[in-house]
């Protein structure tokens, strides 16, 4: 004996040009409105999912794209253990073994408790790595930016006063 799937609620096109809540003066979206973010499909439209961007292993440290930005990580992190019971970026990056492993080590702000007093061990609030830093990709960029670094202003403004 199967189990008796439960039927999907209908949608009616009357539906969709309603307000999206009673009292609102905002409609709901109609279901031949685009969304970017969906890569021009239609609303109403369920879509493939685009591929998974490829890692860039290369070990090569990024510029980063706005300030206080986390850096990314510039390897691949695939089956590394972060729990509550095991870090593996620690293995290279914790202080002891940095300059082992030629790796950058942890900002000392991840010393750091909530009332800015140094640990001795990393901060539990910034004990899971992947919760801030993220591998770097292939991927194409969905929102174009213009932020410059610094360094790159500096530069700049030092060419302007020498022209």
């Amino acid at each position: 004996m199967g189990r008796k799937s439960t039927p999907e609620p209908r949608v009616t096109a009357s539906a969709l040009t309603q307000p999206a809540t009673p009292g609102s003066a905002e409609p709901a979206p109609a279901a031949d409105q685009i969304d970017a973010i969906r890569r021009g499909a239609a609303i109403n439209q369920e879509i493939a999912p685009p591929l998974m961007a490829h890692v860039e292993n290369t070990d090569v440290k990024r510029n980063r794209a706005y300030p206080m930005q986390p850096p990314t990580i510039p390897h691949s992190i695939d089956n590394y253990q972060i729990d509550k019971n095991s870090n593996r970026c620690l293995l290279c990056h914790s202080r002891a073994n940095a300059d082992k492993f030629q790796a950058p080590p942890v900002s000392v702000t991840h010393y750091m408790d909530r009332n800015d007093q140094f640990l001795a061990t990393i901060s539990p609030r910034r004990y899971f790595c992947n919760q801030c830093h993220v591998v770097q990709t292939d991927a194409k960029t969905l929102v174009a930016n213009n932020f410059k670094d610094i360094d790159t202003i500096l530069s700049e403004e030092h060419d302007k006063k020498a022209n």
